[in-house]
């Protein structure tokens, strides 16, 4: 039986996700908490992992209870901030580690994502296990901090989450919460490398692609992709306006869409 295994959401874009057992979704589509922060420049550029590696060498945890933030290197001793009262220290914090001009900023309503008008990203654990079966070494636990999904479906094929993009394709419903898929994820270099570390595994998008074509699955629109470095899906939720709420466990069914 498909379900909901689990949900995700990364407090400070760029930085470490937690677990939680239940997700409210934004009124602009995204989950509650997910991206709320991000580190930005002076220029208003975004500081994460596909600028520069040196994000890996942080440790993050996030207490959303709380609103405490802990961050810390292995050369720095860990520092906690509570957010959102201590963005200034925080900010001041994150200069020292990367450089004058670093600010923590804030967006409670939609959060800090890559592409806007999408939601909740999406993948099976059937496809974390695909990929990491790709490569020597690589566990299922790193692909998924490797990928960084908010939503992961258990009890479904690898790549089950490819049907739902394309034309005429099928909605799903996590626990009567209506998703539509919008378009493939496309990836960066982050997938690449090692989520403690930051080390790079050599030639890892020539394999991706030549695998992720190998396996490409027959129930999936080849039009909808424009290129095989690409794994997991975004989504949005039609009825984001009413709030609904996702709960680990909730029954993942397929729905026609209108």
């Amino acid at each position: 039986m498909a379900r909901l295994e689990r949900l995700r959401i990364y407090p400070v874009k760029g930085l470490d996700g937690i677990d939680v057992d239940t997700a409210s979704v934004r009124a602009g589509g995204t989950l509650g908490g997910d991206r709320e922060y991000a580190l930005g420049d002076a220029d208003n550029d975004p500081l994460n992992g596909k600028r520069t590696a040196a994000v890996h060498d942080l440790n993050a945890a996030f207490d959303p209870e709380s609103g405490t933030l802990s961050v810390g290197t292995e050369s720095r001793e860990t520092a906690q901030f509570t957010l959102p009262a201590e963005r200034d220290r925080a900010s001041a914090w994150f200069s020292d580690v990367f450089g004058d001009g670093i600010t923590l900023e804030r967006n409670e309503d939609r959060g800090f994502v890559d592409r806007p008008g999408m939601g909740p990203s999406v993948v099976s654990t059937a496809t974390l296990e695909a990929v990491a079966s790709w490569f020597d070494g690589l566990t299922v636990e790193s692909v998924r901090r490797r990928l960084r999904a908010n939503v992961e479906v258990s009890g479904v094929p690898a790549f089950w989450e490819d049907r739902f993009v394309g034309d005429d394709a099928p909605a799903f419903a996590v626990g009567g919460v209506r998703f539509e898929g919008i378009t493939p994820c496309g990836r960066c270099v982050v997938p690449s490398r090692d989520p403690d570390t930051g080390e790079a595994v050599p030639a890892f998008r020539r394999r991706f692609v030549r695998k992720r074509r190998e396996t490409f699955p027959e129930f999936a629109d080849p039009d909808a992709f424009e290129h095989f470095f690409a794994v997991m899906i975004l989504a949005r939720v039609p009825e984001a306006a009413s709030r609904p709420t996702l709960r680990v466990g909730d029954a993942v069914t397929d729905v026609n869409r209108d």
